[in-house]
């Protein structure tokens, strides 16, 4: 079983939009059993809270329930856990790195980097627009399912 964990800042919602997206499509493929998926945030700001509910509502219009997911803070024990760590943008991957104290294995990568236009997942918290955050998740998600084979 490959087991991914996707991160952001607080873990209410880019990361949790990715578990739940990433598993989503790995079960419509018929590879559910070959994952296992979490999610984490960098900060413990929002640690016990639920999805964000306009996320929690973005995933409910694609058919997908993310009930009783938690936030939770991501920790140096994450690494050997997982066997890949997606960060939504830049600024979650230096954190994730100083989390872990570095990334001796290469697990820690961003969730776009395989896109023809790597970049980051703007945070629909600030930005409000929980569908392209969705579309730019839902990308990435495409290109790690059919990276791991």
């Amino acid at each position: 079983m490959y087991k991914i964990l996707m991160v952001c800042l607080g873990n209410i919602c880019r990361s949790p939009m990715a578990e739940f997206i990433f598993r989503d499509m790995a079960e419509k493929e018929g590879r559910g059993k070959e994952f296992y998926l979490a999610s984490a945030g960098t900060s413990d700001e929002e640690y016990g809270n639920p999805v964000y509910p306009p996320a929690k509502r973005k995933l409910h219009s694609l058919g997908i329930d993310c009930s009783g997911k938690r936030a939770r803070q991501m920790t140096k024990r994450d690494y050997e856990e997982y066997d890949l760590l997606l960060g939504m943008e830049q600024r979650n991957l230096n954190a994730m790195r100083r989390i872990c104290g570095g990334d001796p294995k290469g697990k820690i990568h961003l969730l776009l980097e395989h896109s023809p236009f790597p970049r980051d997942i703007a945070d629909p918290w600030y930005t409000g627009d929980f569908d392209a955050a969705c579309r730019d998740i839902q990308e990435g998600c495409r290109q790690w399912l059919e990276i791991i084979q």
